[in-house]
């Protein structure tokens, strides 16, 4: 396995991502905290441009979960019937605007714990959510970041909560906010799984990537 990189070289990393996109965004389109949540829910094994497709009409009559509940399970269906598990994440969805409005008053929580107790809710999910619309310096890791942080020595681990703690560990304070979007964009679109594009990365001077592409 790839060493964990030291404070010095996370730093000059990190200083590059932000000097190329000082406020990198997610790729799910929502216009709430609600809508970013199911957005997240429904992204599960589905890429985000299938989900933008799926949601894009949902989103301009469902905003809340009260709305959610009036629309119905049937409808919420037809709607996300191009994403895969369609059946089962909109049972999830329902469930969970039911427990948004009768216990919390129909407003999404910024609670890790309350976020995770809703059907179809996990710790990366609810660390999207935290992130991405409670401003938190919470890490979602998937596959891209799992990917990225062994590959390149910056956030290293076995698995999603080990990645997680490495990054909140090892990554200066100040990139902390914006630390998982980076890494997703960096794996997404430079650092991909076959091929990765190392002789345009930015970062291949501290990256420990033994295995660089030409």
């Amino acid at each position: 396995m790839v060493k964990q990189l030291d404070y010095a070289a996370l730093t000059r990393i990190f200083e590059t991502f932000a000097a190329g996109e000082p406020e990198p965004k997610g790729e799910l389109h929502h216009t709430n905290a609600y809508t970013l949540l199911v957005a997240v829910a429904l992204s599960a094994q589905a890429t985000d441009v299938g989900v933008n497709k799926a949601t894009r009409a949902l989103f301009e009559v469902v905003d809340t979960p009260q709305k959610m509940l009036d629309l119905g399970e049937d409808a919420l269906i037809e709607h996300i019937k191009t994403i895969g598990l369609f059946r089962s994440k909109a049972r999830n969805v329902m469930k969970m605007a039911r427990v948004l409005v009768d216990v919390y008053g129909g407003q999404v929580p910024s609670s890790r714990a309350a976020l995770i107790g809703l059907a179809g809710v996990g710790r990366k999910t609810a660390n999207v959510v935290l992130n991405m619309w409670f401003h938190l310096p919470a890490q979602a890791v998937d596959t891209h970041i799992l990917r990225v942080g062994n590959r390149t020595g910056i956030a290293v681990g076995k698995d999603e909560a080990a990645i997680e703690r490495a990054i909140e560990d090892h990554i200066p304070a100040r990139f902390q906010h914006h630390a998982h979007h980076w890494l997703i964009l960096h794996g997404r679109y430079i650092c991909t799984a076959r091929s990765p594009k190392c002789s345009t990365c930015p970062i291949a001077a501290d990256c420990l990537f033994t295995e660089k592409t030409v």
